[in-house]
């Protein structure tokens, strides 16, 4: 048993830690206990998590100086970082060409790195609102395919229905039973004919036996 704990303690791949889930397992008590869920923080691509932050964290709080005003429309602020990056990303190339070696290079750099945090940091403000949309346009396309199944399915019971008049329409008014009715004539049988035939049907099986005896003595 504390091979098996240890076993199941180990981490394993997603689709073995499911199948470790069986009836039996469960009702035997040697599935694995789920993972603890973290309350305070956790730890996600080397930086460090609380679970009470907002979900998309501000720039303060990641230490990053910010470039526009708390209040702002992101659209223009998204303009206004694009021309900058690329006004920075021209003093780049001019640095490089006539001073290669001097300190402003990598201040350039840091300032190119800051504007693209920013711009990021913009467009992923729009991302709650993306996954509003996104869910509204499935929703949508949901709605309009069950309208259009519900349409087809429509014209199709009008077309049975159509069909059930139709046929219940040319059914003839009355229907002559004497000509559906089948007569069968049937003559009495005398108790003396059916003991002559029960006789014959015996005599010729008789027969057919002593055939077969006798060309099975000829053998």
């Amino acid at each position: 048993m504390a091979e098996a704990a240890h076993v199941s303690s180990l981490p394993l791949p997603p689709l073995q830690y499911v199948n470790l889930y069986t009836d039996e397992n469960i009702a035997k008590g040697h599935a694995p206990t789920p993972p603890k869920c973290n309350v305070d923080s956790y730890s996600m691509f080397g930086s460090q998590f609380h679970t009470d932050d907002p979900i998309i964290r501000p720039l303060e709080s990641q230490g990053i100086r910010r470039l526009y005003p708390q209040n702002y429309d992101h659209k223009r602020e998204l303009k206004k970082l694009n021309h900058s990056i690329l006004v920075n990303f021209l003093d780049m190339l001019d640095i490089l060409i006539r001073c290669p070696d001097t300190s402003k290079r990598d201040e350039k750099k840091e300032d190119i790195n800051l504007l693209f945090i920013h711009t990021h940091h913009l467009i992923n403000e729009f991302r709650p609102h993306q996954a509003r949309e996104t869910l509204r346009v499935m929703l949508e396309v949901q709605k309009r395919q069950r309208i259009e199944t519900t349409e087809r399915f429509q014209k199709q019971l009008e077309k049975v229905m159509e069909m059930l008049q139709q046929t219940v329409a040319n059914l003839p008014d009355s229907v002559d039973m004497e000509h559906c009715s089948l007569t069968i004539k049937s003559e009495p049988i005398d108790e003396d004919e059916k003991v002559e035939t029960s006789d014959e049907k015996e005599e010729h099986c008789y027969g057919l036996d002593r055939i077969m005896c006798d060309i099975v003595d000829a053998m």
